[in-house]
């Protein structure tokens, strides 16, 4: 193995750092439960959590984590066990979150849009047999019940919603028909039930924080048969310390988040539930992150301070058709991940909110955080997912063996070591080893580093277009095709071709109102590609398939 410690992207990752954060900090070992324990006792005061106008402290989040902590270990839930969390934004779900680590469960994330089929294999795979699941999608899991599930916990929104909110919600879902009536048994309860009663405190568990799992984040779904991610305790505490320590020292404490990017995706769990809760902040939650309406007028409200996203939450902002009535001035920094952040995007979003938006990356592997730009437009460069976060190191690799590193500016696979790498792959041992090598994560990226220390992700390695024997990738290509007027979204990828083994696909959205052809789309392409770059079949529709978090689906434009 070709790959040393000390190494030259080492030398250049210093440069880009802001004066506030150091590269190397020191990690407290503590569990998730001791961390929420830290920030409820602290800022018992302050507001941890508002949802729809009802607002919880953090000392009354405290009791009620305590008391579900309580239930789960009366209700024989040991360490290890496995509980499902199949919850959009609400605050059942930072309850149960913190209850389960406190009892040293896993929390098994789900995604409450997916099918019965999907949540079985997740199920199945896991050894879950607890699901706490939103009412409105109790259906899906009780047809996993008596088996593999053994019981199942039923959450509404009107738990939580004030009393009047409460009982319009109730009053209108009666009216529309679609509300689910759920009939308790002796494993089928609900939380409102639950929480009548005050349980004793649940029976202390002593948790190795480095080897105790404590999140299942499934990953792959885009490329592959969904696999689970083994976050440990360890994990999880370092990326709120690393990020913690990204963020200027007057966002560290005491500022309100928009939370509408999903809990159960990693990006959102991390960025929009826990940084901000162990830190003193409130968190406003939003169950639909794709309720443009909802999030414009709850940033007028509530005046949020930040606002985690992605690219298609912040394009909704600027596409709405009213945006020019809200004020949402409050916003003072935004950080967008999951998908590329064009340049396109960035400048009218800046232009509109006011806001710095700064690009980061990561991975459900990584908890997820690893880069992030400065929040500093002085010091953040567009384009680039910044410099690694402290503790972490980072290489770029050949693609062919992943042992020698490329030198600067040159692509390569990129590579991460740090705290937050997660211990491996639940029950695939074969996968494990391909993704972890020597204490190295390979991301499956193909990156580069400049010579100021900024990482730049060029594509997917799996995504990369090999046609004529030259390598083409796809976000080079869509980048040049969404500088085009017309365009408003764009994907790209190969196409089998007898003579060139691939050839590039592009998929179009036009802007409303817009027509195009194929020839002034690659006229376009032609000034700024080589030849072979350009592509050759061009298919306009009217949407594109994303994930809930927006990130394009190429597998499934690829299979058509």
């Amino acid at each position: 193995m070709e790959i040393s410690s000390e190494n030259q992207y080492e030398a250049v990752f210093k440069k880009p750092y802001p004066e506030w954060a150091r590269r190397e900090i020191v990690i407290p070992d503590i569990s998730l439960g001791e961390i929420i324990d830290r920030s409820t006792t602290q800022y018992a005061d302050r507001v941890a959590i508002s949802f729809y106008g009802r607002e919880i402290t953090y000392a009354e989040l405290r009791n009620l984590v305590d008391n579900m902590a309580g239930y789960l270990s009366a209700s024989g839930i040991k360490k290890g066990d496995r509980i499902a969390l199949m919850l959009p934004n609400i605050p059942h779900f930072a309850v149960f979150f913190f209850a389960v680590a406190k009892v040293g469960g896993i929390v098994v994330q789900t995604n409450p849009l997916y099918t019965p089929i999907e949540l079985k294999h997740q199920i199945e795979d896991s050894g879950a047999t607890t699901i706490v699941v939103l009412d409105d999608f109790v259906d899906k899991a009780l047809t996993l019940y008596p088996k593999p599930i053994t019981s199942v916990i039923v959450t509404r929104a009107q738990d939580f919603l004030p009393p009047g909110l409460g009982f319009m919600y109730s009053l209108i879902r009666a009216f529309k028909r679609t509300g689910k009536k759920v009939k308790e048994d002796g494993n089928i309860r609900l939380y409102r039930s639950i929480m009548k009663k005050d349980f004793p405190p649940a029976n202390p568990v002593d948790i190795n924080t480095a080897e105790d799992p404590m999140v299942f984040q499934y990953t792959g779904g885009t490329t592959g048969v969904p696999k689970a991610a083994v976050l440990t305790h360890k994990n999880l505490v370092s990326n709120v310390y690393q990020v913690t320590e990204w963020v200027p020292p007057k966002y560290r404490d005491g500022i309100s988040y928009l939370s509408a990017i999903p809990f159960f995706h990693v990006y959102g769990m991390m960025t929009a539930m826990l940084t901000p809760l162990a830190t003193g902040c409130k968190i406003i939650m939003i169950p639909d992150p794709r309720d443009t309406n909802t999030i414009l007028k709850t940033i007028q409200r509530e005046k949020p301070d930040s606002f985690p996203g992605i690219p298609a939450m912040y394009h909704s902002f600027l596409a709405h058709k009213d945006i020019a009535k809200y004020d949402i001035s409050s916003l003072k920094f935004c950080l967008s991940g999951a998908a590329p952040l064009p340049k396109t995007l960035q400048d009218p979003f800046e232009a509109r909110t006011g806001a710095v938006i700064i690009e980061g990356y990561g991975l459900s592997e990584a908890s997820p955080v690893t880069n992030a730009n400065p929040l500093d437009p002085n010091l953040r460069r567009i384009g680039s997912i910044g410099p690694p976060v402290p503790n972490t190191h980072e290489k770029v690799v050949d693609l062919e063996t992943g042992t020698k590193e490329v030198p600067l500016g040159q692509p390569g696979e990129l590579i991460i070591n740090g705290p937050q790498v997660m211990k491996g792959f639940w029950n695939n041992s074969e996968e494990t080893g391909r993704a972890l090598r020597d204490g190295w994560l390979y991301t499956g990226d193909i990156a580069k580093v400049d010579a100021d220390g900024y990482v730049y992700i060029i594509d997917r390695k799996k995504d990369i277009i090999i046609a004529g024997g030259y390598n083409v990738y796809p976000n080079e290509v869509e980048d040049v095709i969404r500088t085009y007027p017309k365009v408003e979204e764009v994907a790209v990828v190969g196409e089998k071709d007898e003579h060139r083994g691939e050839t590039v696909k592009a998929f179009i959205v036009l802007k409303q109102g817009q027509q195009a052809t194929q020839e002034e789309i690659v006229d376009h392409c032609r000034q700024y590609l080589a030849v072979y770059k350009l592509p050759r079949i061009i298919e306009f529709r009217d949407s594109l398939p994303k994930s809930l978090i927006g990130k394009v689906l190429r597998r499934q434009l690829r299979s058509h």
